[in-house]
C-alpha cells in the first residue's frame, strides 16, 4: 500500500504535524486539522483543497 518509510516523513501540510494511517479507508488523517488524504495507487495526494474534511 504505502511504504513504511515514506510514513516516518510526512507530515500534515497544513500544521506539520503527524499524520494517521487508516488502512481501510485507504488514507493519511490528520487529527489537530480533521483532514483525510487520499492515497491513490500507493501515492498520499497531500494537497490541502484535495483533502476531505472530517467531522467532528
Amino acid at each position: 500500500m504505502i511504504d513504511r518509510e515514506l510514513l516516518t516523513i510526512l507530515v500534515c501540510p497544513q500544521c506539520k504535524g503527524p499524520l494517521i494511517l487508516e488502512r481501510e479507508a485507504s488514507e493519511l488523517v490528520c487529527k489537530k486539522d480533521r483532514l483525510a488524504f487520499a492515497i491513490r495507487d500507493g501515492i498520499p495526494v497531500m494537497l490541502i483543497d484535495e483533502a476531505r474534511r472530517l467531522e467532528s
